[in-house]
Formats: structure tokens, sequence, C-alpha cells
């Protein structure tokens, strides 16, 4: 058996991001989406998640490139020392301080469950958590994550480590774009066996592993089909990032933009759920993903 769970991150982004995503359920596959608390358009998302039963609505806790739902003053290693009230940007030296001990994981814990009651008082039931930009598949983030998922009552994560071979060599060769991309998370796989260890210890519920993350920014219809095609077999967690690249868009930290947009084409491919139905995929929700997991 072969399930899909279809996420769209950065639901509260921008307005644009958030039109994209309720087409991309409406008219195309995607299933679940991860809120942002701190978003520019929370307000609106929230409102828009109410009206789609169906879509599963997750938090995306953000610590690095954004606002903090708490004060700066009391997140110390995560924010910036210039009284801007952000994140400090950047993974890579994210990541260092991370692995060195640099970060707090009492201030993680903390940011995160504020982050997740921000949705559950908004009157969102929050199915899951995963991260903005993947942090949580470094433990030091994972295990204060996992502890302030749980205090919140939600039971599901994303696992961000995908298959050994999400594709072919012949399907990465012709695109050279995506060779460091490959690189960098074959590399980060080292964390896998802990995040397993840590997810089961916790008893939350996570797909088998993540796809797509070696294609953010450079998704079309030929790559959709390649993933489609070579799916194994369990659950996994498809990750897509639809949106309009409009003038709030381009006014936003990101580097994802015009890419967003062609995203959401394929998403909505009129043979999207047919493709997906021949190759004997279910398509299911992180909702569902947790009912399984209670009835298994």
């Amino acid at each position: 058996m072969r399930r899909l769970i279809v996420n769209a991150d950065d639901f509260g982004f921008t307005s644009g991001v958030n039109r994209a995503i309720v087409e991309a359920h409406i008219h195309g596959i995607v299933s679940s989406s991860t809120l942002m608390a701190s978003g520019a358009a929370f307000a609106e998302a929230v409102s828009l998640a109410k009206k789609l039963p169906q879509l599963s609505i997750g938090c995306h806790v953000v610590l690095i490139d954004g606002e903090p739902v708490l004060h700066a003053s009391q997140l110390p290693s995560l924010s910036q020392r210039d009284h801007s009230g952000r994140f400090r940007d950047g993974l890579k030296i994210f990541a260092a301080r991370a692995l060195a001990g640099g970060i707090d994981e009492g201030e993680i814990a903390a940011e995160a469950a504020a982050q997740i009651r921000k949705l559950q008082d908004a009157g969102i039931a929050v199915s899951h958590v995963d991260t903005h930009k993947h942090t949580h598949l470094f433990p030091q983030i994972l295990r204060p994550l996992l502890r302030a998922a749980g205090e919140c009552g939600v039971q599901a994560i994303r696992n961000p480590f995908g298959p050994r071979l999400p594709l072919h060599s012949s399907q990465l060769l012709p695109r050279p774009r995506l060779w460091t991309r490959y690189a960098e998370v074959h590399v980060l796989r080292r964390f896998a066996a802990r995040f397993r260890k840590y997810v089961g210890d916790a008893g939350f519920s996570t797909p088998d592993g993540t796809l797509g993350i070696e294609v953010t920014g450079a998704l079309d219809e030929r790559l959709f089909r390649a993933i489609a095609g070579s799916i194994p077999e369990g659950t996994w967690e498809f990750v897509c990032h639809p949106g309009y690249n409009d003038a709030d868009l381009r006014r936003a930290r990101t580097r994802l933009r015009g890419s967003r947009e062609e995203e959401l084409r394929v998403l909505t491919l009129p043979g999207a759920r047919e493709l997906l139905a021949r190759e004997g995929i279910e398509l299911i929700s992180y909702y569902e993903l947790g009912k399984k997991a209670m009835a298994g």
C-alpha cells in the first residue's frame, strides 16, 4: 500500500499564498497545509481554513527568517541582537549554532508552544507540526519541538528525511541546480535514525519520509510525474509551496517567488489525481494519518 500526503507550506505568509493553497486544495491534490502563526496573512488564512473542513491544518513552526510570537527578549538565543524583534536569519548559521549547543532548548519549546497555541486559540484543530526550512531535522530542535507539541495535544510531525534515492540519476543529470540540493539533503540523512527514535519514544505519528524537498523551487510537471512514479511503499509526504507572485510576495523575504506559481499549476493539473490513482497511490491527509495510527 502506498499513501501520500500533499502538504502546502507557508499558509498565512501572504494573501496570494493563501489563495493558491485554497485553489490547490479545491481544484488539485493538496490535502494538508501548515499555517505560520506570525504570517502577515494569518487572520485571512484562519478564516479560509474554517471553510475547508477537508483540509488538514498543522502549524508551520518558524524559528528562523521571521518573527516570533513571544517577545524577542524571551528568546535571546534565537532572536537577533539588533532589537528588530526578528529571529536570526540563515539556515547554515542556525544549524551550526544548534549543533554546537548555542540555542536554548527551553526557548525553542516555549516559542513552538506559543505558535501552536495561537492557532488553537483562533479555532484551528492543529493536526500536525513541521518547521520552516525543516529545522527540526536537527536533534537539538526536534526534542523541544516534540515536547511543546505534545503539551499542546498535537501528536503528528513531518518526517523531513526522504528515501535514499528519491529520483533516478537520469532525472537529476539534466538539472545541475538540483545537484547541490540533493547532496545537502543526503548529508543530513545522518540525523534520520535519531529522528525515528525520538519520535517513536514520544509516541508521535509520522510519515515514512518526505518527498519534494530536493526539488523545492524547481518543481515542474516532468519532475512531479517522476516523483509520483517512484514513491516507495508506505506513507509519504510531498512538500509543496504554491503561491501567487504578487506585490506582497515580491516584498517578502523568500527565495521562492515565480516557482510558486509553477507549483500551483502542477498541483492543479487536470490529470494529477488520475496519475496518482494509476500509480496505486491513495491521497490522504494528516488527520487521516492520525486516525490510522490510532486504529492500528
